[in-house]
């Protein structure tokens, strides 16, 4: 159950409806996110909801029987909407593509690719400072002093980043400079980072875990929201199967379905869901048929020469002709 309280609500008014609870044996936890105030409601007593929903200090009440409460579209029916500033939105009816290389490798690779997404009309640049790779003498980011470049550069056009957080410790540093920060799959269940997350007032896009169920994602979603933070986003990037012609198997199924369990934006990412360039444009587009708020691809000036993830980046005509169809598309579909 999730209790909606009144934003002015008294302790005395919070006291009575603990009691209340605390009469039907129900566990209560208060969270306070940048929208509203609530209450999380745990138990198992069947009861009349109406001797909650009228007590003083209730602004609304819902039945919510999934584990994850607050990411649950069974109380919040309207679709969630993220506002990044400057007319650029993300979710119930707001599509957004985002674009970049997967990692930021200097100015001219920056200047480049900004002047690339203006040319595309798109708001987001993504790309990555800190890198997780699998090996340790892989190219492994190009740090802090990067992403202040990258930021005084698409300030000047107009442009949002996304970039990936990868520990805790470097969130104050990089806030300033980052607009939505990413939790990498293989950071989707690192608890203290997600709960660090859910202290800031910045939007935060979970990716799927390498091999992560969507009730698992949700869970991850859920750790960011009941800590304070509402602007949560949702990726799909693929899973590990055992077929090895492609990079990750593709979800297409996960959209439609945490469209169906969530009010929170579902971002597709087609490069790690294939991790083939020449196919990338097509998954992509199978992505804003299922009914993605969004896409996000990796692209390069020289596709062949990016320092990492370069069988799955699309050159910069790709993209632009990516975006295009994805508009009509999405024109034809309504």
């Amino acid at each position: 159950m999730i209790i909606q309280l009144e934003k002015e609500i008294g302790a005395d008014e919070l006291t009575g409806i603990e009691l209340k609870l605390n009469e039907i044996n129900f566990k209560s936890r208060r969270v306070t996110t940048q929208d509203a105030d609530y209450l999380v409601c745990i138990g198992k007593e069947d009861f009349d909801i109406r001797n909650i929903g009228n007590l003083k200090g209730v602004k609304d009440i819902h039945r919510v029987s999934d584990d994850y409460k607050l990411v649950s579209k069974k109380w919040r029916v309207q679709e969630s909407q993220i506002d990044l500033g400057d007319g650029v939105s993300i979710g119930n009816g707001a599509f957004q593509m985002m674009g970049g290389p997967c990692s930021i490798e200097g100015e001219e690779n920056i200047r480049q690719t900004v002047e690339q997404l203006a040319k595309s009309g798109v708001k987001i640049m993504r790309g990555g400072v800190y890198k997780p790779r699998s090996s340790p003498y892989s190219y492994r980011g190009i740090g802090i002093e990067g992403l202040k470049l990258w930021h005084a550069i698409c300030q000047e056009k107009g442009i949002k980043i996304i970039s990936e957080i990868m520990e805790e410790k470097k969130l104050e540093e990089m806030y300033p400079y980052v607009d939505i920060f990413q939790i990498g799959a293989r950071n989707s269940q690192n608890f203290n980072l997600l709960d660090a997350m859910g202290s800031i007032d910045k939007p935060v896009m979970i990716k799927r875990g390498m091999s992560g169920t969507l009730d698992e994602l949700l869970y991850s979603a859920e750790y960011v929201f009941s800590g304070g933070n509402e602007k949560v986003l949702l990726c799909e990037r693929g899973i590990r199967n055992y077929e090895k012609t492609y990079r990750n198997c593709f979800d297409i199924n996960a959209i439609p379905i945490l469209k169906e369990k969530t009010h929170l934006p579902v971002i597709a990412d087609p490069s790690h869901g294939i991790g083939l360039r020449r196919h990338v444009p097509q998954i992509a587009y199978a992505s804003a048929v299922a009914g993605a708020d969004g896409i996000i691809v990796e692209m390069h000036a020289c596709p062949q020469k990016a320092l990492t993830d370069a069988k799955q980046t699309i050159s910069f005509e790709a993209f632009e002709e990516m975006v295009k169809k994805v508009e009509l598309l999405r024109g034809v579909l309504g």
